[in-house]
């Protein structure tokens, strides 16, 4: 065997990820001038500078950051390889950080309960919630997320997959709303409509629902999120379209005396969410049991009355 250490992976890894020397220390709960030192041995085997000064910071030379994602990469298999079974996994001693890409209507309905739940059996776990911008595996494919939460799209045929729960959309009035008395399509037309997208697209089943019955509906405003939607009806006789789950387990819009929840007058294609992550992870010990926590916690969502 060589003499590489392979110790100097993870301290490779973290430096590359951080980008300084003091945030590389603090991650790996090392002295600053110990970082130092380590920095020194990962030049001379590399035979790179790694990190450079630009005036007060430093940053990547080029070297680094075509190697930053494949070292992160090739770390975590390293660990995938040696890690231990889920006989023998520690929940309480557990000490990391997952990624989960979701959109804000799952954090909004799910995140609290997600939250308590990892926490009461690794306390010691950190959830990092990041915004869901696109449908792409390219994030599960590098590592920069661990989980992916949401409606299948794009995503490769490696991408290990499960279903948590069916989702329908529903429309959400204020209180004493006309809608809540009397609810056919004719009547939904009439009123101005509320569209929750990130992308600012006005279509969508709904829309095309109304359409086919030859009527127009009136779309006042396109916002990024769900909640927003629902926040600019309370006052308004405009209608949000939002997931159910959202009404249903969102911990404000759920017991809310201002808001009603009024059903569409028509079908419309289910959504079946998802859990989505790369196969390095699949026999991960740590990862499959925060899978295990996340469908645990969306089992809520497949018993609630319709």
């Amino acid at each position: 065997m060589n003499t590489t250490d392979l110790n100097l992976l993870t301290a490779l890894d973290a430096l590359l990820t951080t980008g300084s020397v003091v945030g590389a220390a603090r991650k790996l709960n090392l002295s600053e001038s110990a970082m130092s030192r380590t920095l020194g041995r990962l030049r001379n085997v590399t035979g790179d500078a790694l990190l450079v000064r630009a005036g007060r910071q430093m940053v990547l030379t080029p070297y680094a950051e075509a190697m930053r994602e494949r070292t992160h990469r090739t770390l975590q298999e390293a660990h995938a390889v040696l890690s231990p079974d889920a006989e023998i996994l520690d929940l309480a001693e557990l000490d990391r950080c997952f990624t989960l890409r979701t959109n804000e209507g799952f954090i909004e309905a799910f995140g609290s309960a997600l939250i308590v739940a990892v926490s009461a059996q690794a306390p010691n776990v950190e959830l990092i919630f990041v915004a869901k911008p696109e449908k792409s595996d390219r994030e599960l494919r590098e590592g920069s997320i661990d989980l992916e939460i949401g409606v299948l799209g794009n995503m490769g045929p490696e991408i290990r997959l499960q279903a948590l729960f069916r989702d329908r959309f529903v429309g959400v009035v204020r209180a004493g709303h006309p809608l809540t008395q009397q609810m056919d399509i004719t009547q939904l037309a009439r009123f101005g409509h509320i569209v929750a997208s990130r992308r600012a697209e006005r279509g969508g089943p709904i829309h095309d629902a109304i359409e086919q019955a030859g009527l127009q509906r009136k779309v006042v405003a396109v916002v990024p999120a769900f909640s927003a939607a629902v926040a600019l009806v309370v006052n308004s006789d405009w209608v949000a379209l939002v997931p159910h789950s959202l009404v249903a387990h969102h911990p404000l819009i759920a017991h809310s005396q201002a808001l009603a929840m009024v059903a569409l007058p028509f079908a419309t294609p289910e959504m079946t969410v998802s859990q989505m992550w790369h196969p390095r992870l699949e026999n991960d010990a740590a990862h499959r049991w925060l899978r295990g926590v996340v469908k645990q916690v969306c089992a809520i969502e497949r018993n609630s009355p319709a």
